[in-house]
């Protein structure tokens, strides 16, 4: 260093300044700067996206009911408020909400609540072929099994958090129920009974389910119901770890009488009513966040269940997919 001036200032650096500098300068070799930063650095890959059993700190217990046994995953202190959960088609409460809730910032819901996941029959994992005998539980039927695990676990109320099938199956407890629900965040929830395109991809699903087992149509279907039509746009290691779950993880006769309960569900016959000071009309007498995501194949259906809903306790929520592009400028 030959010039001491700082050029930005304009004046002259103190002495002992100086000496910092250039014994720092000194340890750095100046014709090798660029190999040496190259061979410090070190490739982070993130973590493998995975839904495991062992990634869950979850208490299984398995609850008796007329219609068969359900197995129910304990999350937290059992002495805070319940969260009751209940998962949708091809998934349980691994593959449906353990990353959810295993993500740092719901940590205070963890803190604060006990999570009750409840597996519909034969959907949990590593579950055992239902018996060829085993008459399936209908829609409202898997509702009413809710009351078992009510009991079971001594719950004097809950908040109820379903995503599509789990959904439909909340409401219909709530409805017969009211009291036993504080309120509900229910996530593509379809109110209606199936069209019939729907009757007709799902009939044909179960038939290759419990012939053929996961064939690449039933593949495409789930993929298409979770994702909707342009996969391309999502997390791409989030779509491969769900790909490869639907093929390896889920059993296919089981998930065959799943849908099939599914589609043969009747409406929710809810309605609001036209005078909003009127407290009586048939619908959700509780609390209701009713969420989708704009690239959803649900969102029609979500705005069908919303407007059959009291606006005065239900709020429809649209999560829009937001992509962050670098300018070259930058």
């Amino acid at each position: 260093m030959t010039d001491v001036v700082n050029p930005s200032l304009n004046r002259k650096m103190p002495t002992s300044g100086i000496a910092e500098e250039a014994a720092l300068l000194g340890t750095m070799p100046s014709d090798s700067m660029d190999d040496i930063e190259l061979k410090n650095i070190k490739l982070q890959f993130p973590h493998a996206r995975s839904m495991s059993r062992e990634d869950s700190n979850a208490q299984e217990e398995v609850v008796e009911t007329e219609r068969g046994n359900v197995v129910v995953a304990v999350q937290g202190n059992r002495s805070k408020p319940a969260i009751v959960t209940y998962h949708d088609l091809g998934l349980n409460y691994i593959s449906n909400f353990q990353a959810f809730f295993n993500y740092i910032d719901m940590r205070a819901l963890i803190e604060n609540f006990c999570i009750y996941h409840v597996n519909a029959p034969g959907q949990e994992e590593g579950a055992h072929t239902l018996p060829e005998d085993y008459i399936y539980p209908s829609m409202d039927e898997l509702a009413d099994q809710l009351n078992h695990v009510v009991l079971h676990f001594n719950l004097k109320h809950f908040i109820g958090f379903g995503v599509g099938v789990g959904a439909n199956i909340l409401c219909r407890y709530t409805l017969n129920h009211p009291e036993m629900v504080s309120a509900l965040c229910l996530i593509n929830c379809v109110s209606t009974q199936p069209g019939w395109i729907e009757w007709g991809y799902q009939k044909l699903n179960t038939r290759h389910l419990r012939s053929k087992g996961m064939t690449e149509g039933v593949l495409d279907y789930l993929m298409w119901h979770h994702f909707g039509r342009n996969t391309e746009d999502r997390s791409r290691d989030l779509v491969q770890v769900y790909k490869s779950y639907f093929e390896r993880n889920v059993n296919p006769t089981n998930l065959a009488l799943f849908i099939d309960s599914y589609v043969k569900r009747t409406d929710l016959n809810i309605h609001r009513d036209p005078d909003p000071t009127k407290k009586n009309a048939a619908t959700l007498k509780v609390p209701v966040i009713n969420i989708t995501g704009a690239s959803s194949p649900h969102v029609d259906d979500t705005v069908t269940f919303n407007g059959r809903l009291d606006p005065t306790n239900s709020s429809w929520m649209k999560v829009m997919l937001v992509k962050y592009v670098r300018s070259q400028s930058s």
